[in-house]
């Protein structure tokens, strides 16, 4: 009869971890970076929104302070110009479209459309710029001229 060897203890072999958090690291840091550029992008857009907003409000404030509409129209895309030069916003192109009435009492309305390039965030699949509107009416002074209505 063979001989019996003695029992050994069974170990049971543990799981190793070693090295897990650094493929889960290596798989989701592009992920994570694509989710960061994607909100930069995002707080641009928001942003961009908003400059063009305040180009209008400027623009039409502009405009509302001129005596005829020539001078409205001039004074309004210098005025949209500038805000959007202020806010470091590069428009490949601008659009500044005054209607109304410069007379006391009238409304002075101004449209603003920018188109911007987003080239530079380098998003696949992004367009390559967007287009930025807004419009902005501002009230002519009934006082202005010297007389009252």
């Amino acid at each position: 009869m063979p001989a019996r060897r003695a029992a050994t203890p069974t170990t049971r072999r543990v799981s190793d971890d070693r090295g897990s958090y650094t493929v889960e690291l290596v798989l989701w840091t592009p992920v994570l970076a694509l989710l960061l550029v994607v909100i930069v992008a995002a707080g641009r857009i928001v942003a961009a929104g908003s400059d063009a907003t305040e180009a209008a409000r400027d623009a039409a404030r502009a405009a509302s302070l001129q005596t005829s509409m020539p001078k409205a129209k001039q004074a309004a895309q210098q005025a949209a110009r500038a805000s959007f030069g202020e806010q470091g916003d590069t428009c490949q192109k601008l659009t500044v479209k005054v209607t109304g009435s410069v007379t006391p009492g009238g409304l002075v309305t101004v449209a603003v459309s920018c188109t911007a390039s987003l080239s530079d965030l380098a998003i696949p699949g992004a367009p390559g710029h967007r287009t930025l509107s807004s419009t902005s009416t501002a009230p002519i002074e009934n006082t202005r001229s010297g007389r009252q209505s």
